[in-house]
């Protein structure tokens, strides 16, 4: 997917500055926000680019938190204060969307690294796990079982470099796999993956998030 010119500048979707509520705020500190923001363009849905903690405004229902170096991503939330109302809107149980990173982000437990960010997401994650041959790849595969309301099936799915779900807890559940592998996991208003679903034609998984 190539994101146009326009999103490099844009800070917001054309009616997010009359909106009342439905807004969905992507994390724009680093990473693939734009992409995100396209998606979001497509199916017609406010968005805002959440850069400092002023931008996350009454208008805001969800948050996606995009694809990008976790760290990096962790340490700019502290300075620019947006981890505490992000953390607060996770709290709260309000949908929130983590993508490759976002799902780093999202972990109660990280196998690899000290740090745990938001911590509301019952798995161990291991950042960076997959190695440089399986550093870029695609796949396809179902979201959920047949019969689930949140069935997705044929879902295509873009790694890159995308961390690897150790082990998940009873609260969250394992809704797609990859040899065997989790990598989409959703925890009631939740929904995390390691793949980029922003990167692909396909919306559904945006639905899914928007529906929540």
């Amino acid at each position: 997917m190539v994101v146009a010119v326009q999103y490099i500048s844009k800070e917001e979707s054309d009616d997010a500055e009359t909106a009342k509520h439905g807004v969905t705020g992507i994390l724009a500190v680093q990473g693939a926000f734009a992409e995100h923001a396209a998606v979001l363009d497509r199916l017609g849905a406010p968005w805002k680019l959440l850069r400092a903690a002023d931008d996350f405004d009454a208008s805001i229902d969800r948050v996606i938190l995009p694809g990008g170096e976790s760290t990096t991503q962790g340490k700019l939330l502290r300075s620019t204060g947006l981890f505490g109302p992000i953390a607060a809107h996770i709290a709260a149980g309000k949908p929130v969307f983590g993508t490759c990173a976002g799902m780093i982000l999202l972990a109660s437990r990280l196998d690899n690294d000290p740090n745990v960010y938001f911590g509301a997401l019952d798995a161990t994650v291991r950042r960076n796990a997959y190695g440089r041959q399986l550093g870029s790849f695609a796949a396809t595969a179902d979201f959920g079982q047949p019969g689930d309301a949140d069935y997705l099936p044929d879902l295509p799915l873009v790694f890159i470099r995308g961390p690897y779900v150790v082990s998940v807890g009873p609260l969250a559940d394992v809704k797609t796999t990859v040899d065997g592998h989790p990598v989409a996991l959703r925890q009631g208003n939740i929904l995390a993956t390691a793949f980029h679903p922003e990167l692909t034609g396909d919306t559904r998984l945006h639905e899914l998030f928007l529906s929540l």
